[in-house]
């Protein structure tokens, strides 16, 4: 090919060569017939979607390493493509009468717009950057985390107040037209891994005509760059994190409201996060968000410690501590009886030496996930039994 360009047409017809990666089955075998191991492309689009198959062939072709190819891995990323898609379903069936050339009154941006701003900003740098260096599983890695965990997981909930309310419609306006964009180039972003599905929605997007094969591609905007709403915006999410966690813990229904207060002697974080308590109170679903800085840290609470924050949950009125005592020790012993069993049958030799490694290595796992367990307990019962105490 290189000798004919040159002979034919006298100039060299490409200057990079990209090798890609060998695609092996589940187990890392290399495919073929004999070993029945072959993965028919066709069979894997009319089962998953092509955006899912391509998706998955970019996310794993990582420089020098081979592609493990599994269904249990395209499936992942079909779930992926679902979750784009009720995203955008949401985002559509709120930009009702949304006009994006004709502004609505006069709102600025909040911390949420500023942080999935910035955070969309960063991550089309990351994704050219990839793409431009042949890194195309790094590239998928950064549009796959900020779609997942940043757009859908938080800013879609942080803003539905805004988009819910009719009271202020430059501030709804404002929220549907930070919603649009970040979306809009998330598509362009995607687009290049997963393009069926990024063309059916970005042409359901109101202002958009065309293809989106031909729409300009996202690039950094040193204008929408905001480090320090970033790192508010992260500081609020582990605190509400260190909430839900908490009501895990204590197996608190999603749907009751709590108690919360807020301990911390840094002035400016504590001012910070009552400035933006709205979030904390929609997101963690506090009945009462108390902010302090000095005095005494209550007592018979849930404690976990985000940074300089100390987040409480009083226990009175939430769960019954006999109950929970009980509770913890029922489930202690159980978990101890299963790790007794686990840790003999890795102590019988016979065992070791007959099954089959796999075997032997789920059963170690499955012994260090017991063990794990077993200490939570632990800490959850002593915590219980200081609690009742005071």
């Amino acid at each position: 090919m290189m000798m004919m360009g040159l002979k034919f047409q006298g100039q060299v017809p490409f200057r990079e060569v990209y090798i890609h990666a060998l695609v092996r089955d589940a187990e890392g075998q290399k495919m073929s017939k004999s070993r029945g191991n072959v993965i028919d492309p066709l069979e894997v689009i009319e089962k998953f979607g092509t955006d899912a198959f391509r998706f998955t062939l970019a996310a794993f072709a990582a420089q020098g390493r081979d592609i493990r190819l599994s269904e249990d891995r395209i499936s992942g990323n079909r779930n992926f493509a679902n979750k784009i898609w009720n995203a955008s379903r949401f985002t559509l069936a709120n930009l009702q009468g949304y006009d994006p050339k004709t502004p609505v009154g006069r709102a600025e941006w909040t911390l949420a717009d500023r942080w999935i701003l910035s955070r969309a900003n960063r991550t089309a740098a990351a994704v050219r950057e990839g793409l431009d260096q042949y890194k195309f599983n790094e590239a998928a890695s950064a549009i796959y985390q900020f779609l997942w965990h940043e757009f859908c997981d938080w800013y879609v909930e942080l803003v539905k107040p805004a988009l819910y309310q009719d009271q202020d419609p430059g501030r709804k306006w404002t929220a549907q037209n930070v919603l649009a964009r970040v979306l809009d180039a998330s598509l362009r972003l995607l687009h290049p891994f997963m393009p069926f599905i990024t063309e059916e929605i970005w042409q359901a997007l109101p202002g958009n005509e065309g293809s989106i094969m031909v729409a300009p591609f996202p690039r950094f905007r040193p204008e929408e760059d905001f480090p320090r709403e970033e790192a508010r915006m992260e500081k609020i999410m582990q605190v509400i994190g260190a909430i839900r966690n908490l009501r895990s813990e204590m197996e608190i229904s999603p749907a009751k409201r709590v108690e919360t207060i807020l301990y911390c002697t840094d002035g400016e974080t504590l001012d910070m996060l009552r400035e933006n308590r709205s979030y904390v109170e929609n997101l963690a679903r506090t009945e009462s968000l108390d902010f302090r800085a000095e005095g005494p840290k209550p007592r018979a609470s849930a404690t976990a410690i985000v940074g300089s924050v100390e987040v409480f949950l009083p226990l009175k009125g939430l769960i019954n501590l006999d109950e929970e005592e009980r509770r913890l020790r029922k489930e202690l012993s159980r978990a101890s009886d299963e790790l007794a069993r686990a840790r003999g049958k890795l102590q019988n030799r016979d065992f070791v030496a007959r099954a089959k490694p796999e075997a032997v290595e789920k059963e170690r796992e499955k012994v260090r996930a017991l063990a794990e367990k077993e200490s939570k307990l632990r800490e959850s019962l002593e915590r219980v039994e200081g609690w009742r105490k005071e």
